[in-house]
């Protein structure tokens, strides 16, 4: 059905619950993968952690978003399986849904976005809004929205 499937994954247990059925998916389909993360090219203003807040650079930030997303992507292929050899891409877009749906995401050539939904509802789901349905509206590709 599928040939390519294009993951975005955040590290959240929703993202690490739904790779089961992605594995599933692309195992029954003989599918490619390709894992996405994003990150936020703008440093925030301070970091902090429970004891101290400090500032940090764009470089350091960079650096540090790209330890990141390897860590997410190592768990990730971990969740996965051996069986399934994923490539991974990491996208840096101050706007989640953008940079799913981001040229460089459309040279991975996939033909179904395959996303968790962390289901919001109620307050939360107004005020941080749904990236997966901002995914689903703006898409060209179909999406398959895991529960």
């Amino acid at each position: 059905m599928f040939k390519h499937l294009l993951v975005p994954v955040d590290g959240s247990d929703v993202s690490k619950k739904s790779l089961k059925k992605v594995a599933a998916l692309a195992k029954a389909d003989g599918a490619a993968v390709t894992l996405v993360y994003v990150s936020d090219p703008m440093p925030p203003l301070v970091y902090s952690d429970s004891t101290m807040s400090y500032g940090i650079s764009a470089k350091e930030h960079k650096d540090a978003c790209a330890e990141y997303a390897k860590d997410v992507f190592k768990k990730s292929a971990t969740a996965l399986g051996a069986s399934i050899k994923a490539k991974s891409l990491h996208i840096q877009n101050s706007n989640l849904s953008e940079g799913i749906l981001d040229g460089k995401a459309k040279k991975a050539k996939a033909d179904v976005i395959v996303m968790a939904s962390h289901k919001r509802t109620g307050i939360k789901g107004v005020l941080l809004g749904s990236e997966t349905h901002e995914v689903i509206v703006h898409s060209k590709l179909p999406v398959l929205v895991l529960g």
